[in-house]
């Protein structure tokens, strides 16, 4: 409950922090300075954060250029990333930042132009006086002065700016009206007067009377070379901006230093409201001018008296926001405080109600505690009975499952005896009857073993094994068990070795334990290692640790490395195990037998899997007990490969008989089914690995694949073949161990026509395969009778769609007789092979036979609904020549192309 208080404590903290975040959200506005160190730039950025300071929700950024055009754009980039609600400019030149005023207008920020105009229309607004009108005011007022008869000098500003550009053409504009006045024009450098320049031409101009300069800093300028000249009484100037305080425009015409100047005002406090404007939605003209007026000796006064106010009032007004600023920080000071105070009274009286509700709980729960327990004990004692009989049960369930293994035991035993009777009666009877012989033994054989691994199980569990140890000469011993192999490694291509170093080794043993791990690691070895493999068993005695090291290494799939920990658990599978015919308990039992021999297994799995048995020499660490002179060899687990010479033969091909491709990893039943249909059937097979391949090359009438196989299992591979145009038609027989709904819905969705569940009974699935091939035939007739009559044919939807593609582009291609078959296969995107086959496999007939049908069938249209003649008629539906038309169409109708169209 505490925690939960504290909680809500902190969750008000942080709610109130969050309001304050929010209270100090509001409206960003970037500005853009051009010119740093100037008295005008200087009042226009006072002005611009008095007016912001006016607005408790704006924030005024600015950023100076430093007369640097690159780092403007630098400036007004930033503000775009720090996506400003507004961006006020004052360029420095009309040009170079026209790209980045346009890029922030096209991001929905508008930008207000201030003073300096720039070359472009995208911006929202622009606010400054009229310059061009500032040059005629300073023009007007020399013509007054002078009654239109002196000679003047002009200090222009940049030409790259506008303001130096339109204050000269508007003094221009006025005093080329009257020809007694003389210009002679210099320009600025950096806004500052070019003083060798402006000697030069009172050098050769000496009677010059008026100096009208780009703006009042460089007017003083001009003022301090004419005094060292002793020419200042004479030479009367006039600057431009007009700005109040020392050495401003104003107090410099106060002193007599210049004759006059036009006010040039900064724009800086409507800039910023124009921009609040823009931000609030309201319309806003797109040119907006600042008025200005010449300030001569008769006005300075009353001008500075005017501005020494507003500067006044300006303090005024920042002064009590100053002052209102800090009274709103000791308001938000004191309310934190007080919540604060209100929190710690809640939390306080909220203990205290929380202390006395827990005394209450606490007796409750002790009670509750007390009748809980005594239930507990209820149920542990009936729990411990259950135990008891659950205990008892399972007992009883093992013996029942033991003495089931014993009793299989008994009949195999016979089965075996009369196998192998059989084999030798029958040893000269013909290979057939003696490969199914051989097969029915070895099968015995593979169940009686896996019997007696589940016995093996039953004892190890039951600790009941007991150590029968002889000395045994360990690579002779490890020999009696690898040649029971090397037929299945010959059969594989296998390179499979063994190797010692030291081949007279003695080893203290109990055989047939020691047989038993042999025969699992060889067995899982030669099961998970491809054709071509390697398999090396290789026997080191290590002297110095006084251990054999036997080592099982194979080129196989291998172990994930997340598995190996897990691999020598009952009943475990692996991941990448596609065999689910193991039994899982092979690697409990072999590593269980090694550890009785008081030795270690290790597993290595980096380019397939090694097994490493280590073992210790001699014999004092076994008990005397377990130490035998010599012992019987079981010869239950010798190999349960074929005895029989291994044949590999491809199968004979014959036009004229059903080919039907088998899909299955399990070596004996490919071999027993290709035997028992091989007099039928043109028999294929595959082990799983080229299945796609092979059937995408083959094209058969039947497919016929086992569930469980490497890499892809039957419903993938059943469901990739009926995707594919090229083997869509070939009917599916999915073998398979499974009985459960869940996978006949499985081959069902992946397109399979035939579920089996093994055992299967030859009968059936011989019966299985003449139903698909009968029905394919059904199809077959009725097609090639109704030719046209595609949907209603009874085929599969993928097949009428590839029977509508292949009619559509021959019927598009009919007039063409040079429109040949690979013509055809290539629009069908597919080889001529598989498309004769895919043909001949869905209608029986060639796909050149198929061709001349539609275009028979098309003619008996055209003879009876059209006025052609007989050659007109041969020519429309692709037949090079009229003969060879009326003798197909006589050898498929029994009647001339000419009989067919006189008759009503």
């Amino acid at each position: 409950m505490f925690r939960k208080i504290c909680f809500v404590f902190l969750l008000v903290l942080m709610l109130n922090s969050c309001k304050n975040e929010e209270d100090k959200d509001g409206i960003l506005i970037g500005f853009s300075q051009s010119i740093d160190h100037d008295i005008w730039r200087k009042s226009m950025e006072h002005t611009m954060e008095i007016e912001a300071a006016l607005h408790p929700n704006v924030k005024l950024k600015i950023y100076n250029a430093n007369r640097k055009s690159k780092r403007q754009i630098k400036d007004i980039e930033r503000f775009i990333e720090e996506k400003v609600d507004a961006i006020i400019v004052s360029p420095f030149e009309s040009d170079s930042i026209i790209p980045v005023i346009e890029k922030a207008n096209s991001k929905g920020i508008p930008v207000v132009i201030v003073d300096r105009k720039v070359n472009t229309s995208n911006y929202t607004a622009y606010i400054g006086a009229d310059n061009v009108e500032v040059g005629r005011i300073a023009g007007r007022h020399i013509v007054s002065l002078s009654k239109g008869k002196a000679k003047v000098i002009e200090v222009r500003g940049a030409y790259y700016t506008s303001p130096g550009l339109e204050r000269s053409l508007g003094f221009k504009g006025i005093v080329e009206q009257y020809p007694g006045i003389k210009v002679v024009r210099l320009d600025a450098y950096k806004d500052e007067l070019p003083k060798e320049a402006f000697l030069k031409a009172l050098t050769e101009n000496r009677d010059v009377d008026y100096v009208f300069a780009y703006n009042d800093v460089i007017a003083y300028q001009a003022y301090l070379v004419a005094k060292s000249k002793k020419l200042e009484k004479k030479i009367k100037i006039i600057g431009v901006d007009g700005i109040n305080g020392p050495y401003g425009g104003i107090q410099l015409v106060k002193d007599g230093i210049l004759k006059a100047t036009v006010l040039y005002p900064t724009g800086g406090s409507e800039a910023v409201k124009l921009a609040l404007k823009v931000i609030n939605n309201e319309i806003v003209p797109k040119k907006n001018n600042l008025n200005t007026v010449l300030i001569d000796s008769l006005n300075a006064e009353i001008m500075s008296n005017q501005f020494d106010k507003i500067t006044i009032q300006q303090s005024d007004i920042e002064e009590q926001q100053h002052i209102i600023k800090n009274q709103e920080e000791k308001y938000a000071s004191q309310s934190n405080l007080l919540k604060l105070l209100i929190i710690l009274f809640v939390i306080v009286f909220g203990l205290a109600i929380y202390s006395i509700y827990s005394r209450i709980t606490i007796s409750r729960k002790k009670n509750e505690l007390e009748e809980k327990n005594k239930k507990i004990v209820i149920q542990r004692n009936e729990i411990k009975q259950f135990a008891k009989e659950l205990k008892k049960s399972n007992e009883g369930r093992l013996l029942f499952f033991t003495g089931l293994s014993h009793e299989f035991k008994t009949p195999l035993t016979l089965i075996l005896s009369s196998v192998e009777s059989l084999k030798n009666e029958f040893r000269n009877k013909g290979i057939a009857v003696n490969t199914e012989i051989n097969l029915m033994y070895n099968n015995s054989r593979r169940l009686l073993r896996l019997i007696n691994q589940l016995l093996d199980y039953r004892k190890i569990e039951d600790k009941k094994f007991v150590l029968k140890a002889s000395k045994t000469n360990i690579l002779d011993f490890s020999k009696s068990i690898v040649c029971d192999f090397e037929k299945e490694a010959k059969r594989k291509l296998i390179d499979f070795t063994l190797t010692s170093n030291n081949p007279d080794l003695e080893v203290y043993i109990d055989r047939n334990l020691m047989d038993k791990v042999y025969f699992n690691l060889l067995s899982n070895a030669f099961k998970f290692t491809p054709e071509s493999g390697k398999i090396a068993v290789a026997i080191n005695e290590d002297k110095i640790n006084n251990v054999v090291r036997i080592s099982f290494k194979d080129s196989g799939i291998g172990i994930p490395e997340n598995e190996i920990e897990e691999v020598f658990k009952a009943f475990y599978q692996g991941s990448n195990n596609y065999r689910s015919n193991s039994s899982g308990i092979g690697l409990h039992l072999s590593k269980n037998f090694i550890d009785l021999h008081k030795g270690k297994v290790a597993i290595n799995s980096k380019n397939g899997t090694e097994f490493i048995i280590s073992l210790p020499l001699g014999k004092e660490h076994l008990d005397a007990k377990s130490i035998i002179e010599d012992q019987v060899l079981d010869l239950i687990y010798q190999s349960d490969y074929l005895d029989s010479d291994i044949q590999v033969s491809e199968p004979m091909i014959n036009e004229d008989k059903y080919s039907i491709f088998y899909i299955e990893d399990n070596v004996d039943l490919l071999d027993f089914i290709t035997n028992k249909f091989s007099t039928q059937y043109t028999i294929y097979t595959s082990d799983g690995t080229d299945a796609i391949e092979r059937a995408l090359e083959l094209i058969p009438d039947v497919i016929i694949c086992d569930l469980n196989l490497h890499d892809k299992n039957g419903f993938e591979i059943c469901k990739i073949l009926k995707k594919d145009l090229r083997t869509s038609h070939i009917p599916i027989i999915i073998l398979t161990a499974s009985e459960d709904q869940d996978s006949y819905l499985k081959a069902l969705e992946s397109g399979a026509d035939i579920f089996l569940t093994k055992p299967f009974d030859l009968k059936v699935l011989s019966q299985s395969i003449k139903g698909l091939l009968y029905n394919r035939e059904k199809l077959r007739f009725y097609y090639t009778n109704n030719i046209l009559k595609i949907d209603d044919s009874g085929f599969g939807f993928s097949e009428q769609n590839f029977l509508r593609k292949l009619n559509s582009l021959i019927e598009k291609n009919m007039e063409n007789s040079a429109y040949l078959i690979e013509d055809l296969a290539h629009d069908l995107n597919i080889s001529r092979v598989q498309l004769y086959r895919k043909v001949k496999a869905i209608l029986g007939i060639s796909v050149s036979d198929h061709l001349l049908n539609l275009r028979l069938e098309k003619s008996k249209i055209l003879l009876k609904k059209t006025n052609q003649n007989i050659s007109e008629i041969a020519y429309a539906v692709g037949f090079s020549s009229p003969n060879y038309f009326s003798t197909s169409f006589k050898n498929k109708f029994g009647v001339t192309p000419t009989e067919y169209k006189g008759v009503k």
